[in-house]
């Protein structure tokens, strides 16, 4: 269609491609039910309450949520989002026993694990439009494994009650259209004029997430020597998921550092897997239309699950930032500055927590809750600062010169909260006590922890070029 390479999503094609599959996009049709499985019964007809399907449904903590007493009805469109959301995040646990599926005992359907996506650390990259999002995240076959058969699920045969079988289920799935839209349930909606009132939640295909990466592009991968002892094999491969407590930018490394696809033997000892729609992005830039100053915001998604995956626990949803040049493969400087950054950052927030233990130490008081509640003021303060000089970074940046800047800074917003902590320990901590070290006895207060404070940050923060004068005996 004219235009649609630099007006907008192409409308008629996706509507003529929609209409052809009309009947598998259609949530009540008789027979092919959108995501669903035609007469899908159990042996004695249950049908569950909406909650087996609503995920913010608390689950014995009814604080912050408009669903404290659980879903009675919903409308279509929003039971069609939570269809969807059920294939790629529901909990394990046992559920309904689908008639026709081998895989049932006493009536009832033993774990089979959680929804696919629920298993990886979820990474995007968000555009200015809906249009530019699709085409940042519109991975390239060469840069994926995909076979000729790869399709999505509404152009397979209506899935049964039954599990995958034979060659497709060694086989499957073909490649992302196929994975994108993977069936990890069995599911029907029971519904009358008013909207749907009920459903039946079954096991669908269950997919290990064992060495998937060059299959899923949406994740970090994390090597497992465990996985390799318990299966006998060279090379394991886990999604990384993400950590509920800890800031997207803290966790940059898995997102710049990884292997190159094309980058043959260096596989086998690489530590991590950079999600592969950061190396479609990377390919863009030095083979593509991407210049080198383009911001890329990258968005992080996860569940966290608990109770044997029974149950959501947490749900992860971060921002960050950063020019595309972080991601180049040939001229990685630029990127390990970044890294280096964030372990300065960290450097300088555990010399904080340290400082805390210190003041508590000095007073006779327990160290652990001072220290963790130093740190996380620590982190939230270098928050904003952190993301605002990575996203200000640019290709002709010199490494050394900006690294520096961000210890200028780190080092200015901890001293700071340091002088708080030592101004707010009170009296019993500048008088201090005699304490036990593994060098002997020292007498410790709030003097000797701020004279220490100094001369760690200073040894953490070595590059900076603000070095301010110990503090004073």
């Amino acid at each position: 269609m004219a235009g649609t390479v630099e007006g907008g999503l192409p409308v008629e094609e996706i509507a003529d491609y929609l209409d052809r599959h009309r009947d598998r996009f259609d949530l009540l049709h008789p027979e092919t039910p959108f995501f669903q499985v035609a007469g899908l019964h159990t042996a004695k007809g249950e049908i569950s309450s909406l909650n087996r399907i609503v995920a913010d449904v608390p689950n014995g903590t009814p604080f912050f949520t408009m669903r404290a007493r659980g879903v009675d009805r919903l409308r279509f469109a929003e039971a069609a989002r939570w269809v969807v959301h059920a294939h790629a995040y529901d909990p394990s646990g046992i559920k309904s026993g689908a008639v026709g599926d081998s895989r049932v005992k006493g009536g009832k359907g033993y774990p089979q694990g959680i929804g696919w996506a629920g298993n990886l650390g979820g990474v995007l990259v968000e555009g200015n439009s809906l249009r530019e999002t699709l085409l940042l995240n519109l991975i390239s076959q060469e840069d994926i494994q995909a076979g000729e058969e790869d399709r999505p699920a509404w152009r397979f045969e209506p899935p049964k009650a039954a599990a995958l079988k034979g060659k497709e289920s060694v086989f499957r799935p073909y490649g992302v259209r196929d994975l994108y839209t993977w069936q990890t349930r069995r599911l029907r909606l029971h519904y009358d004029t008013n909207g749907v009132y009920g459903v039946l939640l079954a096991y669908g295909d269950p997919l290990a997430p064992r060495n998937m990466h060059e299959r899923e592009p949406m994740t970090a991968w994390r090597r497992s020597p465990a996985q390799e002892k318990k299966h006998g094999l060279s090379k394991v491969y886990l999604p990384r998921e993400h950590i509920p407590s800890r800031s997207a930018w803290r966790g940059l490394e898995s997102i710049i550092v990884g292997y190159a696809r094309e980058a043959g033997q260096r596989q086998d000892a690489a530590g991590g897997v950079r999600p592969g729609i950061l190396e479609w992005i990377a390919r863009l830039t030095t083979e593509g239309p991407l210049e080198k100053n383009f911001l890329i915001r990258t968005r992080l998604v996860g569940a966290v699950y608990g109770t044997q995956q029974s149950v959501i626990d947490e749900v992860v949803d971060d921002r960050i930032a950063m020019p595309v040049v972080l991601l180049h493969n040939r001229d990685t400087e630029l990127g390990n500055t970044a890294i280096e950054a964030v372990k300065d950052a960290e450097g300088a927030v555990t010399v904080l927590g340290q400082l805390a233990a210190d003041l508590a130490h000095a007073v006779g008081a327990e160290a652990a809750g001072p220290r963790d509640s130093a740190r996380d003021r620590g982190f939230g303060a270098l928050d904003g600062p952190f993301r605002k000089w990575l996203r200000d970074i640019a290709p002709d940046t010199d490494p050394e010169e900006y690294r520096a800047h961000w210890q200028d800074t780190a080092g200015r917003i901890i001293r700071g909260i340091g002088a708080e902590l030592v101004d707010q320990a009170g009296e019993a901590a500048w008088t201090g006590r005699l304490v036990a070290t593994g060098t002997g006895d020292l007498w410790l207060n709030s003097a000797h922890a701020e004279r220490r404070f100094y001369r760690s940050l200073r040894k953490s923060l070595s590059m900076t070029t603000e070095q301010p004068a110990e503090a004073p005996a």
